[in-house]
């Protein structure tokens, strides 16, 4: 039966003895709701990086997201920790959270304390946001996305799971998701399906789903795409118009 998971609402290139790491360094989770520290660094602007190096953040990234997979697996939380990292990839996603991580003048403590705040309000697991630490103490906080999308790779390969992507302008009922990752299911044949969702106002109404290697096929079922069809069917270019 399929598999359904929804998110809520929305390193160094080297890794020695990441499992050590992860299960050893010590977590000290304050309970807080907020993060006030985060207003304390203002958004600085990156430099755009180079092929090169994007091809090397790449690397690194997928390499770190082996590693906390490798932990997780051990400790047999793979699933856990797949919702840790969708609760992180939502947290990164404000691009405050992100430029005050990414920004080299806000010391290491401060920034384990935000760490600490945020795995204590969103229920992260120890080792995961271990994680985190790891990532700041390397400097290699600006890979988070990257990991993220590695680590569902990953993750996807190793319980034979196929991720949907459900775009729509409102959001779907569980019943509704169901049946997508059903469909998904018989055309896919896969053994687990897990479904993202994304909020687009841009499609009018209706929904697409987006699965396969990197997104490669997509079922569009928006009101956008039908406007779309009207628009391509309509040939204006031999009506005059009267003047």
């Amino acid at each position: 039966m399929a598999a359904l998971q929804q998110i809520p609402i929305s390193l160094r290139s080297q890794i020695p003895s990441p499992k050590t790491q992860f299960l050893h360094k010590p977590s000290n989770l304050s309970f807080s709701a907020t993060f006030p520290s985060l207003k304390l660094a203002p958004a600085r602007l990156r430099p755009r990086p180079s092929a090169a190096g994007a091809r090397m953040s790449a690397t690194a990234a997928a390499s770190y997201a082996a590693a906390l997979a490798d932990v997780a697996k051990s400790n047999n939380t793979l699933d856990a920790t797949c919702a840790d990292v969708e609760k992180v990839e939502k947290i990164f996603s404000e691009e405050g959270v992100f430029e005050f991580f990414a920004n080299p003048t806000v010391g290491l403590e401060k920034k384990r304390e935000v760490v600490d705040e945020i795995s204590a309000s969103s229920e992260l697991q120890p080792h995961t946001a271990n994680f985190l630490n790891i990532l700041i103490e390397a400097k290699r906080i600006d890979l988070i996305k990257d990991i993220v999308k590695e680590f569902e790779t990953v993750y996807n390969g190793l319980t034979e799971t196929e991720l949907a992507v459900v775009s729509s302008v409102v959001k779907l009922e569980s019943q509704h998701l169901a049946q997508i990752a059903k469909q998904v299911q018989k055309l896919t044949g896969a053994k687990n399906v897990r479904i993202k969702t994304v909020i687009d106002p841009s499609l009018v109404a209706g929904f697409t789903i987006r699965y396969g290697s990197s997104g490669s096929k997509l079922i569009d079922m928006s009101v956008k795409k039908q406007l779309e069809d009207i628009a391509a069917q309509l040939d204006l270019g031999d009506i005059q118009l009267a003047v």
